[in-house]
This record gives structure tokens, C-alpha cells and sequence, in this order.
């Protein structure tokens, strides 16, 4: 029975039947990202104090320069997941390839692979604004008792076992589906525990405002920038309002909360789009098809997209239903 102020560990015992795999397995996981969630959580608060913030003088797989907190979220989840018995491989935006991880008794006996993007909007540090962590759960596909291998990541984001996010920002927030709706829950940071504080999160159907980076308005696509321009008319009950972070997660935790779409395509700049299909796309597209929202890739579902390699990028679209739908009415004009 779900009631509020539950504890996310309560939580996760009372709804465990809603879970088609062994309850335990999913608490050990979800208890592993929980306990390293509260201690990125604790060095992204001293962001000023101490020496955390800044490029941290390399670049990751993507060319991008990785920030300080990146690299210490990645070692932070990476270490957690690692000691849990139950992660077989673990793939990480900020690592070149996977890392397989061996059971205790040395025959490879876990069942599960996890995706993540460690600090999502890390960029935004620096300034004191809203950043994240996405992480994407899949049981492996290769037999178990063997090392996980590439095609135990490449799956499609419908055979997601659960996704989620936390957020860093004015409380701390980890928000997560396992396919039985979207539920919420907020960091007492003087106990130190995450206690339910927004159950069944859905997106309106319906919504008012529209988020994406309007300084490459002009490297869009003629589709995405005629709904813009659909998006400021003033009919009805637009024009909408236009507010974009910058940082995934907190857009997309927003938009799913007052209602709105997020908007990241391809341009003439970027062919392929800029956000990961594995880390960033898949497991927000699972959360917000499990809180009534849609997320496309164009004309495509994003979460039947087959991989082809693990830092893929995609174009993204997700948000309230009738904003995504009308988006598509756009892009449907130009074939």
C-alpha cells in the first residue's frame, strides 16, 4: 500500500510484488544507487567550500571536458555498485567501454547490468544550479556464469527493469519506475533518508511550457522550428513559456511536474543529436511513459531503437502527451 512519508526501503518491500524479478535483487540495487546518491549529494552541497568544482583537466569518450564532481560521482557509483552482489557489468558516459564486474565466488553469477550518467548538467556546478544523476537497470542477455559483454548493453529501452534520476537542487530528489508507475522521493538530509514524498508522478496530458536550446534555433530542423514558432503565438492558450536549464534532469523533472516539453533534435550542427540513447535518452523515456508521457526521437519511439554502440546519440523529444503529439504533427510535414 503506497502512503506518504514511507521510506524509500519500506517502499520498495510493500510494492516488491509489482516487481516481476527477485525483490531482493532490486532493493540490493536500488539501496546501492540510493547510498551513493547521499554521498554525491554531500560533495555537490560543498560545491564553493572546497576544491570540487572546475574542469578536471581531461575529457571523456564524448571530447567533452569532464568537471571534477564527474569524475567523483563516477568513481562513487562505480565503487558502490561494484561492492553490491548483484551488477555483473556497469556502463558510464564518462568511461571509454564497460566495465565488467565479477561475483564474489568468481563465476559471474550476477544478473544485472547498469547504465548511468554519474552527474548529469555538471557544467552547471559552477554556478550553483540543479544538476542530476540517470541511471538505467537491464537484466544481462548473455548466459549467466559467463562475463558480461557489449550486447548485454545494447539492448532496446523497452527491456528496461527500472530506470531513474535523482536530482540535486533545492532538496535532494530520486525519482525511479519499475514498470508500474513513476514514484518520487525526497532526502531528509538530518536522518539521511529518502522518505516518499511524490507518489504516482504524472505528467498533464496537457502543458505550457516547451524547453530547449533556442540559441541553435537556426541549425534546427524546419519541423522543430515551426513548433517553436507554434509554441509563441498568441492563440488560445498560448504562448507558452519557454524555460530550459540546461541540465536534463531538472527540465525533465519540471516539465513532468507543472506539464511541458523537452526538445533536444538534431541540427545541421549536430546530425545525430547530442544526448546519449543508453544513459540519458532510454531511462528518461521509460520514466515518462510510466507518468503518461511520450518520448520520440523524431518519428521513432525512443524506446524501440535498437543500439548500435554505447555513447549513441539520439534527437530527443518527451514531455505531455498532446505537446509531443502536436510535435509530431510538425515534423510529419517534412518526410
Amino acid at each position: 500500500m503506497t502512503r506518504k512519508n514511507q521510506t524509500l526501503g519500506e517502499f520498495i518491500i510493500e510494492n516488491q510484488s509489482s516487481f516481476q524479478y527477485s525483490s531482493g535483487e532490486l532493493s540490493k540495487l536500488i539501496n546501492a544507487i540510493r547510498l551513493a546518491a547521499k554521498v554525491v549529494n554531500h560533495e555537490v552541497n560543498k560545491a564553493g567550500l572546497v576544491d570540487v568544482i572546475g574542469a578536471a583537466g581531461d575529457t571523456n569518450i564524448q571530447g567533452e571536458d569532464q568537471q571534477k564532481l564527474d569524475v567523483f560521482a563516477n568513481e562513487k557509483f562505480i565503487q558502490t555498485l561494484t561492492n553490491r552482489e548483484i551488477v555483473c557489468g556497469i556502463a558510464s558516459e564518462e568511461e571509454d567501454s564497460f566495465i565488467t564486474i565479477n561475483s564474489s565466488d568468481e563465476k559471474h553469477q550476477n544478473k544485472y547490468v547498469v547504465l548511468i550518467d554519474p552527474l548529469d548538467g555538471s557544467s552547471n556546478i559552477d554556478v550553483n544550479v540543479s544538476v542530476g544523476t540517470i541511471f538505467s537497470i537491464y537484466r544481462r542477455v548473455t548466459p549467466v556464469g559467463t562475463p558480461v559483454q557489449l550486447e548485454d548493453f545494447l539492448q532496446p529501452g523497452n527491456k528496461q527493469v527500472a530506470s531513474g534520476y535523482v536530482v540535486y537542487g533545492t532538496s535532494t530528489m530520486l525519482v525511479y519506475t519499475t514498470g508500474d508507475g513513476v514514484n518520487g522521493f525526497t532526502l531528509n538530509p538530518a536522518l539521511g533518508t529518502f522518505y516518499l514524498s511524490h507518489p504516482n508522478m504524472q505528467f498533464p496530458e496537457n502543458g505550457k511550457i516547451y524547453s530547449v536550446n533556442e540559441g541553435n534555433y537556426i541549425h534546427f530542423l524546419q519541423g522543430v522550428k515551426d513548433y517553436i514558432k507554434y509554441c509563441q503565438e498568441e492563440e488560445g492558450d498560448r504562448p507558452y513559456t519557454s524555460r530550459y536549464i540546461g541540465s536534463l534532469v531538472s527540465d525533465f523533472h519540471r516539465n513532468m511536474i507543472k506539464g511541458g516539453i523537452y526538445m533536444y533534435p538534431k541540427s545541421s550542427i549536430s546530425q545525430s543529436g547530442k544526448l546519449r540513447l543508453l544513459y540519458e535518452c532510454n531511462p528518461m523515456a521509460f520514466i515518462a511513459e510510466q507518468a503518461n508521457g511520450l518520448a520520440i526521437g523524431g518519428k521513432t519511439r525512443i524506446l524501440d531503437i535498437e543500439p548500435t554502440e554505447l555513447h549513441q546519440r539520439v534527437p530527443f523529444f518527451c514531455g505531455s502527451r498532446n505537446m509531443v503529439k502536436k510535435l509530431e504533427d510538425f515534423l510529419n510535414k517534412y518526410h
